[in-house]
């Protein structure tokens, strides 16, 4: 589909600020979905164009944090191979099940996402003196809890993706005993993952709008730059704090669509 200049440059202005909130929380599908409806291209013809737009910002948000992923080689093979077959299959179900199919059921799974990220310290604290009174260690890699919820949210990824980074935060937060800013740069990974096969997979059996995916990517590619180096300077609090407004924007967007 042609676009005028504008709607070029708004899809491209909707690139970088998805690319931005990609790589410091996730949810730039918040800002690209509504901008290519707006120009006209269907939902599912949409979505897809944006999944493939956004992965080249998902590498340079990725490439962005790499300092933080030192040590967490082990991590991201376990939880890349989890990622990718969740990826693959929420792609599937974008092509096999209808548009409405998940619209109940996420704005309340965004919601359980958000309140275990503002309770995560206090739960975390918890499972701790949990532990300390069965005289059991936490697991290094967040077990079998973990990488069920990030197949899940996996799914939920390459079917749609918008918040899909607030529920990896929520989940690695919790189950890993880490800090904040290295569990952010294994979410931009898995990001990574899950956007790459979904796109690969949409490439060769969906309607794609290159045009919108060239704008998409070009964008995409600067805010993930941007964002990495605004995320990394923000502080655990201030940055569950960004989580929390980003994540009460896209149920509010989901809720009134």
């Amino acid at each position: 589909m042609a676009l005028s200049i504008w709607e070029a440059l708004a899809v491209l202005a909707a690139g970088v600020g998805a690319g931005t909130i990609n790589a410091i929380v996730g949810s730039g599908t918040l800002f690209t979905f509504p901008v290519l409806l707006a120009t006209g291209l269907p939902p599912v013809t949409a979505n897809v164009s944006n999944t493939i737009g956004l992965v080249t910002g998902n590498i340079s948000g990725a490439v962005g944090y790499r300092r933080e992923l030192r040590g967490q080689r082990a991590r991201v093979i376990r939880f890349g191979i989890t990622a990718l077959i969740g990826g693959l299959t929420g792609a599937v179900l974008l092509l096999a099940l209808p548009s409405k199919a998940f619209d109940a059921i996420v704005p309340a799974l965004i919601a359980l996402a958000l309140v275990l990220v503002v309770l995560q310290p206090r739960l975390a604290r918890a499972l701790a003196r949990r532990r300390e009174r069965n005289g059991t260690e936490a697991p290094t890699d967040g077990g079998p809890a973990l990488l069920a919820g990030l197949l899940l949210a996996s799914a939920y990824g390459g079917y749609f993706g918008a918040a899909q980074g607030v529920m990896y935060l929520s989940l690695m937060g919790l189950l890993l005993h880490d800090d904040l800013q290295r569990v952010n740069a294994l979410k931009n990974t898995i990001g990574v993952v899950v956007n790459g096969v979904a796109a690969l997979f949409f490439v060769f059996v969906a309607d794609v709008d290159w045009t919108a995916v060239l704008l998409i990517a070009a964008g995409s590619t600067i805010g993930g730059l941007i964002g990495a180096k605004v995320g990394r300077r923000l502080s655990p609090t201030v940055l569950r704090g960004v989580i929390v407004v980003v994540g009460a924007v896209a149920i509010a967007q989901m809720l009134l669509r």
